[in-house]
């Protein structure tokens, strides 16, 4: 099926799913890229619909499957989240997944994101969970995990690492029962990060980019640490606070790490 016109109510209605309510209310979402897509289909993802535009190459027409609907470049703008439109976007369904479900192994390396407020911060620290081998990252409240912005700044790993989106309390509980060792960052931390053990089963908390992390999760911590800072920034970037956190704890898992045979 072929669609020429922004107007058209189809165009619409997929436009309409770059917002979050709309998300939200339909159980869908938007992948938009050749990368993005490839990630969501190997992460065994199955769209209900695959756009794609007047300049797609063979191996975006490749990744169709499902029903196909083959827009103009400016039907194509009108769904698209980017300056540049992909020639390839996917619709998929949100995924239903229990927390419950996940089975973690010895001593694992987990993420907790609390009230994050910027799409492109959470996708670049789901992209250093993915390179960093954390086991687990929990998204508490905060920016959507299904946000466009979110699928592209982490590059599509936000299908192939296991990230879920909670609630404060469902994570709390999560990390009880799972007897991790929680980590606040915080500026007010007694230690400085790398003074920290993390090759025990171990859970970084980090807060919202401007608030930092509530008050209760600051006493659920039983280690608070601090980056250095000696300029005049009181604070870094959450997603570079979280890249040092979690090389940091790579490091000292990879010394203890048994060596590889030749």
């Amino acid at each position: 099926m072929e669609i020429a016109s922004p107007k058209n109510p189809r165009v619409k209605a997929l436009a309409a799913l770059k917002e979050r309510k709309e998300r939200e209310r339909v159980g869908l979402f938007l992948v938009e890229g050749r990368r993005e897509v490839e990630r969501a289909l190997q992460a065994g993802l199955k769209p209900v619909t695959v756009l794609l535009g007047p300049r797609a190459t063979p191996a975006e027409e490749a990744l169709a499957q499902g029903e196909v609907l083959r827009l103009s470049e400016e039907a194509l703008k009108r769904v698209s989240s980017r300056e540049n439109p992909a020639q390839v976007i996917a619709v998929f369904p949100i995924p239903r997944r229990a927390l419950k479900e996940v089975r973690l192994p010895q001593d694992p390396l987990v993420l907790v994101l609390l009230g994050l407020e910027k799409p492109g911060n959470l996708g670049a620290i789901l992209r250093s969970a993915d390179g960093a081998g954390a086991h687990l990252v929990l998204v508490a409240e905060g920016v959507d995990l299904y946000s466009p912005q979110v699928i592209r700044n982490s590059t599509g790993v936000v299908f192939s690492l296991p990230v879920f989106p909670v609630a404060e309390e469902e994570a709390a509980r999560f990390l009880e029962e799972k007897g991790l060792y929680p980590v606040a960052a915080t500026p007010r931390g007694e230690r400085v990060y790398w003074e920290e053990d993390y090759r025990r089963g171990v859970a970084f908390l980090l807060g919202a980019e401007d608030r930092g992390l509530p008050e209760v999760w600051l006493k659920r911590a039983q280690a608070r640490v601090r980056i250095p800072m000696r300029g005049r920034a009181d604070s870094l970037n959450v997603a570079v606070s979280a890249a040092l956190l979690l090389y940091e704890a790579l490091r000292q898992r990879s010394l203890h790490d048994p060596p590889q045979p030749p």
